[in-house]
């Protein structure tokens, strides 16, 4: 895994923590936790960061990665507003993910494996997304949408249809743009 996501992942930690819980955290996990944005490290320091956070949170593994990745995508788009930036909303910003920006990502980490989306239209302006990964990291991505959702400023409703925790995911993924209260 890239350490551009563990960089984002210890953002969010230490967001909403403290920089102290995420020493604990590498402590607990007995990793190093020195991550470079180019560098690639092992899928097992998520693993086991995700196991000792569980007990010092009380979240759930499925929670945690949840939360983490809906906190962690504002790190990231900051990271890469390029990216981000010109995207109308969630879904539009989705559906650039194949085309745009993991080939960008790929242009950055040759050695990158990003996840694969395919994009399916449905009724009530709902945009269906089935995930591919050996990484089986949809919950992950779940929450990335999540994050994306409030980047964008829009309500977003994510329901797993099928797949939860497999390899290939299916989501359906419905956005609707907040009210502005005045």
């Amino acid at each position: 895994m890239k350490g551009v996501i563990f960089n984002a992942v210890e953002e969010a930690v230490v967001g909403l923590y403290s920089e102290d819980v995420w020493d604990d955290l590498l402590e607990a996990a007995e990793i190093d936790g020195h991550y470079t944005s180019l560098g690639s490290y092992p899928d097992s320091d998520l693993t086991a960061l995700v196991g000792a956070a569980c007990p010092m949170t009380g979240l759930g593994p499925d929670e945690l990665v949840r939360t983490l990745g809906q906190h962690a995508f504002p790190h990231l788009a900051d990271r890469y507003p390029e990216l981000v930036d010109e995207a109308a909303g969630t879904h539009d910003f989705l559906r650039r993910v194949n085309d745009i920006i993991h080939p960008e990502v790929l242009k950055l980490h040759p050695d990158a494996k990003p996840p694969e989306f395919e994009f399916e239209d449905r009724p009530d302006d709902v945009l269906r997304i089935t995930y591919r990964s050996s990484r089986r990291l949809g919950v992950l991505a779940e929450g990335l949408i999540l994050g994306a959702g409030q980047r964008f400023g829009e309500d977003v409703d994510v329901r797993i249809v099928s797949g939860h925790g497999e390899e290939i995911t299916v989501f359906d993924v419905r956005a609707v743009k907040m009210a502005i209260a005045d």
